[in-house]
């Protein structure tokens, strides 16, 4: 569960709450009015205004005594949403318990704390509807009906809406919870991805920063240089301060060579490292990894039947891509974490696509995660499930995956889980791009923030 759950936070506002329950006045007040004088049923007219105004009473005083935007606490919230519980089961003991056809209402709360509290608020609302529910199947004043006649409906029937309401509020308040949970599970994934995204842009941008603090300081060192030289060239060996000048000239010499080097390597950089061949990318992503235990083989060359010397199998040319080598090196990482003896990379291509296929010989991919994989917090790793509700970091809960499947998706391609055929045993993660989207130039919209 999220750190703002878990600290007693929630996402309602108590303008939330304030604008329902005013919702609330308004509906139960015009039920209460339409079936009094307009169909004439016999209602107990003055204690069902006596609860609406409550309700209305404790709206405005709390408008007054706090802000609207004001976030409730987990706790708070509960008190709220069990006053409207207890509210709706006053008004259904004065007008016939269950019998009446507004009971179902008891699931609106519920409903609420699901999707915007923590589940253990959210089972204790459930648990205290189902409670008011079934005292309202025994205790309540008669059904109103038209005139003075009292209608009498069946215990079996009263029964029957009483399962249908605890039915509601478990099913409802569920699914809404579930719901709930993985809107916010999913929220927390793209920050996570959009972080390591943003550090790979930083380490990526580092060159051409270097290359930018070279151009920018060799004027000024170059102006040193030459007040040295002017200075020097007045000065007598005899000068205390001689020495000092010749050390000046010679660190502004040396930082002037330094800058050189940055200088010609930011050049460099953006004439060779910005634009790589598939061999040259797929090298960089397993490098990091050649000195574990496990091996790496690598195998590189266009699809079978296809002559090196044509169109088609020319080697692609891709444009340097913080997030793809950021993926595909998280994949490797995960193979060799699985791998019994050793992990294949295997890197193809066509007139018409861009293939890689990253194979370990492990035990592959377990069957009832290999259809989930690929959303967050889903992982094969033993307890660490997709249900596992104790996480305190993003280290190990399945966000690997999902980040680097994030990151390759939004470079165009598409990621293909499968496992070996038998006797073979593994997992095997196909990357695949169209050619054309391979060699374009990554655009602006591939580093914009995650929505």
């Amino acid at each position: 569960m999220p750190e703002w759950l878990r600290a007693g936070e929630s996402r309602l506002r108590l303008q939330t709450i304030v604008r329902l329950r005013w919702l609330a006045v308004l509906g139960q007040s015009l039920t209460v009015i339409g079936a009094y004088w307009a169909l004439g049923i016999d209602l107990p007219i003055g204690g069902c205004f006596a609860v609406i105004a409550l309700s209305a009473w404790l709206n405005v005083a709390l408008r007054i005594r706090y802000p609207a935007s004001q976030r409730l606490k987990a706790n708070y919230a509960f008190m709220m949403l069990g006053y409207d519980i207890l509210q709706l089961a006053a008004l259904l003991y004065l007008t016939g318990g269950l019998e009446n056809p507004f009971a179902f209402l008891l699931v609106a709360p519920v409903t609420v704390s699901a999707s915007t509290l923590p589940l253990r608020i959210t089972v204790a609302l459930g648990v205290l509807a189902i409670g008011a529910a079934t005292v309202l199947t025994t205790f309540h004043h008669p059904l109103p009906w038209f005139g003075h006649e009292a209608l009498v409906l069946p215990f079996p029937y009263v029964m029957g809406i009483w399962a249908s309401v605890v039915a509601g509020i478990l099913f409802i308040g569920f699914y809404s919870w579930r719901t709930a949970e993985e809107g916010r599970r999913m929220a927390e994934a793209l920050a996570a991805a959009e972080m390591v995204l943003a550090r790979e842009q930083k380490l990526s941008a580092l060159d051409g920063l270097a290359a930018a603090a070279a151009h920018g300081l060799g004027t000024p060192l170059a102006t040193i240089a030459v007040v040295t030289k002017e200075l020097l060239r007045d000065a007598k060996e005899a000068d205390p301060h001689y020495e000092d000048l010749l050390l000046v000239r010679a660190q502004a010499e040396r930082c002037r060579e330094i800058l050189k080097e940055l200088a010609g390597r930011g050049e460099e950089l953006d004439i060779i490292v910005s634009r790589m061949p598939v061999s040259h990318l797929i090298e960089e992503v397993v490098a990091p990894n050649r000195l574990l235990a496990v091996p790496i083989e690598v195998t590189t060359g266009p699809l079978a039947g296809i002559d090196r010397c044509s169109a088609a199998g020319k080697e692609p040319v891709t444009q340097r891509n913080p997030g793809v080598i950021y993926g595909l090196g998280n994949l490797v990482e995960n193979a060799i974490d699985f791998a019994a003896s050793k992990v294949d990379v295997d890197a193809h291509w066509s007139q018409d696509e861009v293939r890689i296929v990253i194979a370990d010989d492990g035990e592959g991919f377990p069957p009832h995660v290999l259809e989930q994989l690929g959303e967050p917090f889903v992982t094969t790793r033993p307890g660490e499930s997709w249900g596992e509700e104790r996480r305190t970091s993003h280290i190990g809960m399945g966000l690997g995956f999902f980040i680097a499947k994030t990151l390759l998706e939004r470079s165009g391609a598409q990621l293909e889980l499968a496992n070996r055929p038998e006797p073979e045993s593994g997992a095997v993660v196909t990357v695949i791009w169209p050619r054309a989207r391979f060699e374009q130039p990554p655009g602006k919209d591939e580093f914009t923030p995650f929505i």
